[in-house]
């Protein structure tokens, strides 16, 4: 009975550990480590590794880049290595004469740097570790290095394919199967006449798990639209509070440890220094519901670093929503859809322009990217009700942000707001504001004035939100205008009127007579 519960066991944690790895969005994604024995030597073989990048908008940043390990199946070692290095030399003591380049039985290999001499170099290496994604640079997601391992066996039958294969993309996060020996690469000559291929080959496959990876998200998402004027903010702590290190945007200490540490600890999410917020996440995604055209609606997006040790390069971020199958044009982002499932085409990703805003600058005024899309209305699903102009998943950086709660999304003019978000109506709020007013004796008149551009102003507020139900659902050829344009302008509600000075003075007047806070005027009892 016992062993039947420990087998019972053991095959649900490794049915929980294979869908932990799996990503809907990108369901084939994978790294694939490929090793290719291209000669024999006296006592081992040289081979080339080959690591590929098959996901479509996750990627591997530099520095520290990625880092590969294992385990020798025997006693072997690596006597050099071009286009890369290990980490660790270990305990050559017994060798004599020449001295292997790494002797320990569980070697951890990393890039070159680029800039390296010529004669260290072989092709697709010295990137820093950089592995880019595939879906957007397909050239750049392979990686590669060439090792001479000894006292490993010359034959097929005689060499043992290593075990425990890791990897870093630079932290955790990635989980390798074991190496299986596959039929060997073929390699075509240079002018394409001639194929030759490899002694022997094997393939190791290592997925992406986000639980592994960090125990909280690594980013949030914010929502605000047009037609209400409230702006949903990112959950409280939605990346976690917990021993974090933040500081306020106009710290001292930002001259100080933020740029002394930010070269030693470029890349590495444990050291990150967070200007403080309610959610405390490196990077905010707010989406935006902009402007409403009769056959068209644009969103505006905006990615925000709130760490300050931090530039992400080649960052990318995808958003799932059922009219990306539509996009007309996106204004400073380049752009690819992700087909996961055949015909199904809701999902899109977002990734800078080279040399424009391919790089997420640190926190700071230049801390942010933005950009706007276009999409095209289908009159059989579109609508404004019910928060469905806003994504149902945002990724940055192949990373699933925190989301706010659904019955938080903004709400249309015409709609019952959520649970407890409801307001008292202008009209209510006069009743009682005259009500008040009755208990008080000998009114002077600037108070029946105050009455009077109250109430005025009461109807001038239902009138703008009939307008703004009307344009909310309604086709229409006129955009609303957009009084700025710049980072500020993404927080603008654009069809909000300004309000009124004169009428808002004298509304806050007019709470003082409530609460009995005025000064000029007491009243007789």
């Amino acid at each position: 009975m016992e062993l039947r519960c420990s087998v019972l066991v053991l095959a649900l944690a490794a049915v929980l550990s294979v869908a932990a790895a799996y990503d809907p969005l990108d369901p084939n994604g994978n790294i694939t480590i490929k090793w290719d024995i291209m000669s024999w030597t006296p006592d081992g073989y040289v081979a080339v590794v080959t690591i590929n990048n098959f996901q479509m908008y996750r990627h591997i940043m530099s520095p520290p880049g990625w880092t590969v390990g294992w385990t020798w199946a025997k006693k072997e070692v690596i006597w050099s290595m071009v286009g890369a290095q290990a980490t660790e030399q270990g305990d050559c003591s017994k060798f004599k004469g020449n001295i292997p380049h790494c002797c320990k039985r569980t070697p951890a290999v990393v890039d070159l740097l680029p800039g390296v001499p010529y004669n260290q170099q072989i092709a697709n290496c010295c990137r820093g570790g950089a592995l880019a994604a595939y879906g957007q640079d397909p050239a750049a997601a392979v990686a590669a290095f060439q090792v001479s391992v000894g006292q490993a066996g010359t034959t097929n039958r005689t060499v043992k394919v290593p075990k425990n294969f890791t990897l870093l993309g630079p932290g955790p996060g990635y989980t390798c199967g074991p190496g299986k020996v596959v039929p060997s690469t073929v390699f075509l000559s240079p002018d394409r006449r001639r194929k030759t291929q490899a002694l022997m080959t094997w393939n190791v496959t290592c997925t992406y798990s986000q639980h592994l990876a960090s125990k909280y998200p690594s980013c949030c998402v914010s929502f605000s639209s047009f037609y209400n004027d409230t702006i949903v903010p990112c959950r409280k702590c939605a990346c976690g509070c917990e021993h974090k290190t933040c500081v306020q945007g106009d710290s001292k200490r930002l001259a100080v440890t933020g740029k002394q540490a930010r070269g030693r600890h470029h890349g590495d999410k444990e050291a990150a220094l967070l200007q403080c917020t309610t959610h405390m996440c490196p990077v905010r995604v707010h989406w935006h519901v902009k402007l409403n055209y009769k056959e068209y609606w644009r969103a505006k997006i905006a990615i925000t670093n709130f760490n300050y040790r931090m530039n992400y390069t080649q960052w990318t971020l995808v958003a799932q929503h059922p009219n990306l199958d539509n996009i007309t044009e996106v204004f400073s982002f380049d752009y690819k859809p992700v087909v996961a499932y055949g015909s199904i085409n809701d999902t899109a990703m977002f990734y800078g322009l080279k040399y424009f805003n391919d790089q997420l600058m640190e926190a700071g005024p230049h801390g942010n990217v933005q950009s706007e899309v276009l999409m095209r209305k289908d009159a059989t699903k579109f609508t404004f009700k019910q928060g469905w102009a806003f994504p149902r998943k945002v990724y940055f950086n192949g990373d699933e942000c925190q989301m706010p709660p659904p019955d938080a999304y903004p709400y249309l003019p015409n709609s019952a707001p959520p649970a407890g978000a409801a307001a008292a109506s202008p009209a209510s709020v006069i009743i009682v504001a005259f009500l008040a007013l009755l208990l008080m004796r000998d009114l002077h008149w600037t108070d029946l004035l105050v009455l009077e551009l109250l109430f005025h102003q009461g109807r001038r507020r239902r009138r703008r939100n009939s307008s703004a139900s009307a344009y909310s659902d309604a086709d229409s050829d006129t955009e609303w205008e957009d009084p700025e344009d710049g980072v500020g302008s993404l927080f603008v509600m654009e069809g909000t009127p300004e309000k009124e000075p004169f009428c808002e003075q004298l509304s806050e007047q007019f709470e003082a007579y409530i609460y009995g806070q005025r000064k000029e005027t007491s009243f007789k009892t």
